[in-house]
This record gives structure tokens, sequence and C-alpha cells, in this order.
């Protein structure tokens, strides 16, 4: 009664990304338990049509033995699900469960498969590729570049990355340049390994940040390609937002006003240091930073990597997924990146303390497009005079006025509005109250 119980369960919830159903037992059927093999595993019902319409399905006393042969001689490296028959409504079904396979890519006759949706889609030779590095456990970034020298590093980026280590905590380094590339595995006999070109070459790779300060989507009021190592394009990629981004300033008692950029710095940071670690660099696109009056976008090249999902990377628990270890293990050991997989947690942290930003993640044009942007109809100015009333409750506009450095008719235009919004009141007389937060 179980069974019938998982059976119908199955049968009402359609073909999915881990459901198939077929009428017969073929060609179709293996290369779906190469798709669920290569994915996240799943169960094919043999003997339903596909709107969940059980026809059954006649076998023998060796069938299911003669399917399982099949299979295995179809499949590289062979692979033997989990099969059983079961009874419904006087009619036989075949149920053929295929775990994740933990050797991959699989393949059936020279050909491979993921499972999307409800369809088997044909692997790229790329995402073939990349199935096998993680199946072994080893990045891009890890193989030797053995057409290129050793002599092709820039000695004094590895001291100072060496020193930067050293005086993290988090690691300790050989003074000698090249034996600590060793002991970090970024060398590879007598050639660098892609991570160490990435990070330290003297002419380094091709491999652009462009990036542009935009008054509309065509019009580029300034602009600039950064080429140069990851740990350098880093800063420079940083100096260039911060200098077209807006700041206010605000005071919360202390004597010295503070900077408030319309941007949290640490988010941004965060943001591209995901792009640099993490984009395909086996994709000659550029990473492409966008700075709008309204919104600031970075995209990098390079869909999600080992199966992560946008719906993951919205949680706090996703799971950490390298594509390039031996660049992300650099970073980390410099204090430029805290934890592995803990990114988007400190973005939306950071974001906390700006309300009128929305912050969105998605997959685009075969990259990764996150984007800061100010909410519709919120005004900055608006949420800076909220803010500092909150800081400092019970003021009158002038003293406001003075603090933020704004004319006190655009202030009384702003009170108004959050007045109406019921974000602030008004307390005590006319001559001798103030303004608090409600």
């Amino acid at each position: 009664m179980q069974h019938i119980h998982h059976i119908n369960h199955i049968l009402d919830a359609g073909e999915s990304e881990t459901i198939e159903f077929k009428t017969t037992f073929g060609r179709e059927t293996i290369e779906t338990l190469v798709a669920f093999a290569n994915t996240n595993g799943g169960t094919v019902l043999v003997g339903v049509k596909d709107h969940a319409t059980v026809c059954g399905v006649d076998i023998g006393k060796e069938t299911l033995n003669q399917w399982l042969g099949q299979i295995k001689s179809a499949t590289s490296p062979s692979i033997i699900p989990d099969i059983a028959t079961h009874s419904i409504s006087g009619m036989t079904l075949v149920l053929i469960h295929m775990s994740e396979y933990p050797v991959k890519p699989v393949s059936t006759r020279g050909k491979y498969f993921k499972r999307v949706a409800s369809s088997n889609q044909q692997l790229t030779l790329k995402e073939i590729n990349e199935l096998y590095m993680q199946s072994l456990q080893v990045s891009w970034d890890a193989h030797a570049a053995e057409s290129i020298s050793l002599d092709e590093l820039d000695i004094p980026k590895i001291e100072k990355f060496i020193e930067t280590v050293n005086t993290s905590g988090r690691f300790s380094l050989d003074l000698d340049p090249l034996q600590a590339l060793q002991k970090l595995k970024l060398i590879t006999g007598d050639a660098p390994t892609w991570a160490a070109l990435l990070l330290f070459s003297g002419q380094p790779l091709r491999h652009h940040i462009h990036i542009g300060r935009f008054k509309t989507p065509v019009t580029i009021i300034d602009d600039r390609q950064i080429t140069d190592t990851l740990f350098e394009a880093v800063e420079q990629a940083m100096k260039f937002i911060v200098s077209h981004i807006k700041v206010s300033f605000e005071f919360d008692g202390a004597l010295q006003r503070k900077e408030r950029f319309a941007y949290p710095l640490p988010a941004l940071r965060e943001a591209l240091l995901n792009a640099v670690v993490h984009r395909d660099y086996r994709n000659s696109s550029d990473i492409q930073i966008k700075i709008f009056d309204d919104k600031l976008t970075i995209f990098n090249p390079g869909t999600l990597y080992g199966g992560l999902t946008i719906e993951d990377l919205l949680t706090d628990t996703y799971p950490s997924q390298l594509r390039n270890k031996l660049t992300a293990e650099a970073f980390y050991l410099t204090r430029n990146i805290e934890k592995y997989g803990s990114g988007m947690l400190r973005i939306r942290k950071e974001l906390q303390a700006y309300p009128e930003l929305s912050f969105e993640i998605e997959e685009a044009g075969g990259g990764i497009r996150v984007t800061f942007s100010l909410r519709e109809g919120v005004s900055e100015g608006v949420n800076s005079l909220y803010r500092c009333i909150q800081q400092n409750p019970g003021l009158r506009l002038p003293e406001y006025s003075t603090m933020l450095n704004i004319p006190l008719k655009t202030l009384e235009r702003w009170v108004k509005k959050l007045r109406q919004e019921q974000k602030i009141i008004f307390k005590g007389s006319p001559k001798q109250g103030g303004y608090y937060n409600t």
C-alpha cells in the first residue's frame, strides 16, 4: 500500500527535474538516466504516458536483467540504477531510480546529457569539461600554463602577496617567491598555473574590467578598461567606482561629519570580488560595471557553477562552489574574502543600513549580473534627513539644515513628505519643540 501511495504521489506531481514518464524502455530511457546521473538523480516510470496516464508495460522473467544489461553496456562509466516493478490498477509499472553519479560526466553512445526542468539537454564541450574537473575536485586555474616560463611572473607582486598573507595570520609562507608559490600549488613543475598568471603575471592576461559612468544607457560620461593582475585590478576598479558615485555628509553628534556614499562600499567591493574570483576566465568577455544616476550593475562572464542556483544565493546557507579554487584561496589568504560561500550574506548585511536600495541578482547573457538600485519613489535626500533625525532627535529644522548643509526650504519639503508617510512627528511647543522618529 505504501508503494501505491508513493507512485500516486509521483504521478500527481508530473514530470520534473527528477521525474520522467516513458511508455516503453528504450534509448531515450537510457539518455534520461544519464541526465539524472549527471545532475541530481531521478526516477523513470516505465508504463506511463506523458500526461501521467498509466498504460502499463509487459515484462517477462528476465526483462529487468536485460534492461540493466543494456543500461550498463550503453553507458560510460557504466551505471547500474535501482529497478523494481509495481502493480497499480492491475497494470505493471517499472520504477528505475538513478542517483547522482559520483564520477561525472556519464555518457551514452558518446553523448552527454544533463537534466533541465523536465527535459534532457545535451552538454556542450565546455560543460563536459567542467563536470569532469568537478568530479576530480580540480579547477581550471590549477592547470599548468606549460608554454609559459616562470620568468613571466612579476617577483615584486609575489613578494607583496607573501607579506600580505603573513600579516593576515591565516597562513605562513616562505619569503622565497617561488617556494611560496610551490607551497600554494601555484607552480606545477617548471610552469606557472593559470592562477599564478592571473595573480602575478608581468604581462597581465587580457581579462578586462570594463567600467563606465553612464547618464543614460547610450550616453557615457566616463569609462575605463582595466587590464591588470587581479589584486591590482580590484583596487583600480574600486577607485573608479568611488570617484563616480554620490556622497553625502551626516552628523551623528560627533564633532566630525561622516561621509555616506550612495551605496555601501563594502557591499560593492564584495560584489566586485565575487565577479573577479568566480568569473569564467575561459570566456573572452569582460567584467562590465555600469554606474548610472539611480543604479549600479556588475556583470561577470560565466553562469553559476557546480549546480548552484540563484535561489541558493538568496539563502544564508548556500554551499560554496568554486570555479577557480586557487584564485579564491589567494584572495582568502589575503583577507580580501572572509569565508567561502558567504559573499551574498555580507552584501545583504551591509544593505540593512541602506533601506532606500534594492539588490537583485540574475543570470543574463551567459553570465551573472548584480544590480544595486534606488527604490522607485525614494529620495536619497529625504532619507538623509530621516537618518539625521533618528540619530539627533528633538532638534528643529535650522539645526538640521546646518548639520546637512541643505537649504531650509528644501528641508521643509522633505519634512512634509516624512510627516505624510508618518515616519516623523513634531513634539513640544512651536518655539522649543523638535522632530522625532515615530
